[in-house]
């Protein structure tokens, strides 16, 4: 199960996705000019991968048993204003879901909060999240309703912190494209539900990494709403791990940071340390 987010970076992308895991932390983008850079290149008739396969190596990529790791999360306005938040986040593969958890340790105002993502294999199955706030002393569950809030402030919704399974979008291949270096296939996932929050999504995504290097988010009016971007990805223990990522919400001209440092992989974390108790508890 992969995001690009970085849960962070994550996730979390997503990474074991996005990161922020780094699933959600996974990527997808769409800039008018490309179409004629000359780095691009149509998908031949030769071509036998399918858009959906290429989404499915992206959603499937290993990642260890368990991740660990220091995050920093970076709100910046259009006037180049920061608010900056730590984070300690916790990732775990429990074979047909994948758990998530993030305690935030500073600043003074959003200490002890904590976040919490369950996400599943089966398609169709939508991810259980919650959230601690310590001034009410309770543990709320995100409703469906509530995916498309922002979280803290952030550029990223609560559903971009979930791992989105490939059978929720009908997936095409638009082309092949090289940028930074890097040979990617460009995905357009469009949802097939007809609310969804986004219209659709463009991809790039490095061959042979499957891992996301950029995506673009388009509105439910088709015009674009938001660009996630990897900034830095590193191979930790035989294992492709997004390091930083960067979202940028054009409309508003916001962007949030995610940077993972500090990053444990399969060090042997405990299952009760994704539970309600745990949120309320926080670090100890």
């Amino acid at each position: 199960m992969r995001s690009f987010a970085l849960f962070a970076v994550g996730g979390f992308l997503i990474a074991r996705r996005f990161v922020l895991t780094v699933r959600k932390i996974q990527i997808l983008f769409a800039i008018g000019w490309i179409a004629a850079s000359p780095f691009v290149s149509a998908v031949s008739s030769e071509e036998t991968i399918t858009g959906l396969q290429v989404v499915e190596k992206v959603f499937n990529r290993p990642e260890g048993a368990d991740m660990q790791a220091d995050l920093t999360m970076a709100l910046i306005n259009s006037r180049g204003d920061q608010r900056v938040r730590k984070i300690v986040q916790f990732t775990k593969n429990f074979g047909e879901m994948e758990k998530k958890i993030m305690f935030f340790v500073a600043p003074a105002d959003v200490r002890n909060t904590s976040f919490m993502n369950w996400s599943y294999e089966e398609a169709g199955k939508n991810d259980d999240q919650w959230i601690y706030l310590p001034a009410l002393k309770k543990v709320k569950r995100i409703s469906s309703d509530s995916k498309s809030d922002y979280f803290m402030g952030s550029d990223f919704t609560y559903d971009d912190l979930g791992d989105r399974h490939p059978a929720d979008d009908s997936h095409k291949l638009l082309r092949e494209e090289t940028i930074n270096g890097e040979d990617c296939y460009v995905v357009e996932s469009i949802p097939k539900e007809e609310e969804y929050m986004y219209s659709r999504t463009v991809t790039w995504i490095i061959k042979d990494q499957w891992i996301g290097l950029k995506k673009a988010f388009y509105d439910e009016d088709e015009e674009l709403l938001k660009i996630l971007t990897v900034k830095k990805k590193e191979k930790i223990k035989d294992y492709w791990i997004i390091l930083q990522t960067e979202m940028h919400h054009v409309q508003k001209d916001h962007r949030t940071t995610m940077a993972l440092e500090n990053v444990i992989i399969d060090s042997g974390i405990p299952d009760n340390k994704f539970t309600e108790r745990m949120m309320r508890r926080g670090l100890k």
